[in-house]
């Protein structure tokens, strides 16, 4: 099963509600961060890439049809020129309201130490979220605002300019389902579009998780 949906875009900009739609227009299943956390081989192949080693693409992906937030998005590059057929799918949201809702989220849990009593597929996973996305994506910087939102919006600007117009979607969730679907040439649900993961809902499950960690039981 070849990947058909390459998602560029960072976490925190409505990519569980897209990983949602895609699935329910048939692109299904799509890979995001929380299909690394059930799965302890996937945390170390993603570790080992992180830390240097070549990723067996085909193999991580093997039973998904997209991909979509982190860690993927991370390599986008990669995994875009390692499926030429793929469409290339960049979500976007607006500048300060991604930083607040990744500082108030996903943000709070990769800054932290795993403590030695944590299980070791959360040990890795939290390994390559504080080399891949917190040093090498945002320079050991992501509090400083500025520098953060610059990288953001960097990098959405190099997605748009390394992928030809006719294989990339630029998509903002609000926008519903047919932008989507008119690209994915999938026919529009008669349902609303998915709207998962919001901040307010996300955070109390954030600091259960934070605790979890520093008591150290992990997120198993």
């Amino acid at each position: 099963m070849a990947l058909k949906v390459v998602g560029a875009g960072f976490g925190r900009t409505g990519t569980l509600s897209l990983k949602n739609a895609l699935e329910k227009l048939g692109f299904g299943p799509c890979y995001h961060m929380m299909e690394v956390f059930p799965r302890p081989d996937h945390a170390a192949m993603w570790h080992r890439l992180a830390f240097g080693h070549p990723m067996d693409w085909d193999l991580i992906f093997r039973d998904f049809r997209a991909t979509v937030d982190w860690p993927g998005a991370r390599w986008w590059r990669e995994i875009a020129a390692h499926y030429p057929d793929a469409k290339v799918l960049l979500s976007v949201r607006d500048p300060e309201a991604w930083y607040k809702s990744v500082s108030d989220t996903i943000y709070q849990l990769m800054k932290l130490s795993v403590p030695d009593g944590a299980p070791e597929n959360f040990r890795l996973q939290n390994e390559m979220g504080r080399k891949a996305i917190l040093a090498e994506t945002f320079d050991n910087r992501f509090e400083d605002k500025a520098h953060a939102i610059e990288v953001f919006e960097r990098h959405n600007q190099e997605v748009r300019d390394a992928i030809d117009s006719a294989r990339l979607l630029v998509f903002d969730v609000r926008e519903g389902w047919t932008p989507l679907c008119r690209f994915l040439e999938a026919p529009i649900p008669d349902e609303p579009f998915p709207r998962l993961n919001d901040s307010a809902t996300m955070q109390p499950m954030i600091r259960l998780m934070q605790e979890s960690i520093l008591a150290g039981g992990g997120s198993r």
